[in-house]
């Protein structure tokens, strides 16, 4: 793609995802000599990390080993997204971006990132799963440094009043028992966030792929029998009609309470779930007919921008395979709470400790929401169906109706 080209791509791409900012000013990548010495640039969506805190450490380590110096700033990620866009159309992008996953087709698609066979990244070793987030078209444009996703956390203390054993619970019919049994003892069933925006469908995926259901067919029978489990539980007081409206923080908020048999929720409420006030477990989503469901993969990517500079290549690749080693994963993915996309890894996480057995296997069922080469159709897609849900959730159409309205609507969007 020539020079010309890719800006001219880059500038389609920008006017939409750059209409919520004005007058962004982006740092300068250009602070490195040509050889591969001085300086770095890194930008991250890690902004509540300090300087002292362990992840920059890793980031300087990995700047020494390599013989330069780190500049590192950690950014929100949706204003990360729109500065890495900004930056990408201006020529001065960073050395090394990390992203979170589904940004990856958006900014692969702008011609602002090099595929891992350019910059001779080896993720032989990442899992396939995982690995999908960041390809598009037969290309991958990054390494992915660790995953979270979605589990169901209980109340064990609910539940064993109630006689349910969670261990039991490996489908619908059984998760649906379940929730019969504890509203019959006069407690309440299960909390989760179904609010219009992407945490809303991040939370439906698992029940929608969950069916058997695929994002390409919205309104196929499968996808109505997973809306439709949901609707049937507000009908039977099973889930809150709160749900409508809960973010991810809000529904564990209602978990916490104690009164909520089970809760939807990721591994980012880990050290917040060793702070309640009764003992917790975790169980997979089910899927419908058995088995873990594929729930969505959150989760970031190291990827290497488009440099105008070509020799700087060589030392941006020796920081992301820095990052990225098993040592430093190990590391990292306890940090920042994440499955590591290794399975060796993986296994030391669990050996280490027993509570990520589950999340370690909800993350090797997992799919990324940009898989099946989907990229940039999945927002449109996305907001399709968190419409659908907030529609039939509400009582204004049912489940049937509702998708069939998504349907058309991301086929002309």
């Amino acid at each position: 793609m020539t020079g010309i080209s890719r800006r001219r791509r880059l500038a389609a791409v920008a006017v939409i995802a750059l209409s919520a900012v004005a007058g962004a000013a982006c740092s300068s990548s250009g602070g490195g000599s040509s050889d591969g010495g001085g300086a770095y640039v890194v930008w991250d969506p890690y902004p509540q990390f300090a300087d002292d805190s362990e992840w920059v450490a890793l980031l300087k380590r990995c700047g020494t080993s390599a013989g330069v110096t780190v500049e590192r700033t950690g950014y929100d990620t949706t204003d990360l997204t729109n500065k890495a866009l900004l930056a990408a159309q201006q020529g001065n992008s960073p050395d090394v971006l990390i992203v979170d996953n589904p940004v990856i087709s958006t900014l692969a698609e702008a011609g602002a990132l090099t595929t891992t066979d350019e910059n001779k990244l080896d993720v032989s070793s990442m899992a396939t799963n995982l690995l999908g987030a960041g390809q598009r078209e037969g290309k991958t444009y990054g390494v992915p440094i660790g995953a979270n996703t979605l589990a169901l956390y209980y109340n064990k203390d609910l539940l064993t009043a109630a006689g349910v054993d969670p261990t039991a619970i490996t489908d619908w019919a059984a998760l649906n028992a379940a929730l019969t049994t504890v509203k019959a003892r006069g407690r309440k069933g299960i909390t989760f966030s179904a609010i219009g925006t992407e945490e809303g469908s991040f939370q439906f995926l698992p029940w929608f792929w969950g069916s058997g259901a695929q994002l390409t067919g919205l309104d196929s029978p499968q996808a109505v029998a997973a809306l439709t489990l949901w609707t049937d539980w507000l009908k039977q007081g099973h889930a809150p009609n709160s749900v409508i409206n809960n973010t991810q923080t809000t529904s564990w908020q209602e978990f916490a309470t104690g009164d909520y048999a089970f809760a939807e929720n990721g591994t980012w409420q880990l050290a917040n779930a060793e702070k309640l006030g009764f003992a917790y477990g975790t169980i997979a989503i089910p899927a419908s007919a058995g088995g873990p469901a594929p729930a969505p993969t959150g989760g970031e990517f190291v990827s290497i921008p488009v440099q105008d500079k070509t020799d700087r290549y060589a030392t941006s690749q020796k920081l992301v395979a820095c990052l990225t080693s098993a040592d430093n994963l190990l590391t990292t993915d306890t940090t920042l709470s994440y499955v590591a996309p290794v399975a060796a890894v993986q296994d030391r996480q669990a050996a280490t400790d027993p509570k990520l057995k589950v999340w370690v296997e909800a993350v090797r069922a997992a799919k990324g929401r940009t898989g099946d080469n989907l990229g940039t159709k999945y927002p449109k897609i996305s907001e399709a169906l968190w419409t659908a849900v907030q529609s039939a959730l509400s009582g204004g159409t049912s489940p049937q109706e509702a998708l069939k309205a998504a349907q058309a609507a991301a086929a002309t969007r």
